[in-house]
């Protein structure tokens, strides 16, 4: 299974913005891009006075969604050529595609701290769909579905406490019940917009 294994903090840095808001510090609350507010390298800090073209603008908007949902190029390009026979607004369409993946799903739940960590949840088979064990991350989900943790983990004492540490807030279109959860609406995609100009990403498709 082909991942992104390149060092979590410079992908934050070369994007200028936390992707992983959640990962522990080295002990501490603050943000790569305030202990290194420039891009990784050694040019990094002259690049701040470098013009970004459109097109340079473009690139780093389809990297970050890539980054931020842990996906690759090719697969990240299927989901754009997908919204973009759906008939709907491109954009929005591949935000929800990506939003609905189980992955996702679980991070969004609370179930596992970081996006990786959902994932690996997911491949290791802890998770169930419809009652169903599911080993792939990128699984869609649908609206009536039913998302669970297999029993063994969830009566587990260390999954009780990493739950109860996470403490996040779950999306308003999944209803979470203990370790269940189901997916009660479309994913609602305005919170993952003020992150990511969706429109740099389908003009740079486009091109």
């Amino acid at each position: 299974m082909a991942r992104d294994l390149s060092p979590k903090f410079k992908r934050s840095r070369t994007e200028g913005m936390d992707l992983h808001p959640d990962l522990d510090k080295s002990g501490t609350a603050k943000s790569p891009l305030i202990r290194k507010a420039y891009k990784p390298g050694v040019h990094g800090p002259k690049m701040r006075r470098i013009k970004v073209t459109n097109y340079g603008t473009q690139l780093r908007e389809k990297q970050k969604a890539k980054r931020i949902y842990g996906i690759l190029e090719k697969q990240f390009r299927n989901y754009y050529k997908k919204a973009l026979s759906s008939g709907q607004a491109t954009g929005d369409t591949l935000l929800s595609l990506l939003e609905s993946r189980v992955d996702n799903i679980i991070y969004r739940l609370g179930f596992a701290k970081t996006r990786p960590a959902a994932r690996q949840m997911v491949s290791h088979g802890h998770i169930m769909i419809n009652d169903k064990r599911s080993k792939t991350p990128s699984t869609h989900v649908k609206t009536g579905d039913k998302i669970s943790v297999i029993q063994r983990i969830a009566e587990s004492p260390r999954f009780q406490e990493n739950i109860k540490a996470i403490d996040r807030r779950t999306a308003d279109w999944l209803v979470l019940n203990g370790t269940e959860a189901k997916v009660v609406a479309e994913p609602d995609i305005n919170e993952i917009k003020a992150l990511i100009d969706v429109r740099r990403i389908v003009e740079f498709y486009s091109r």
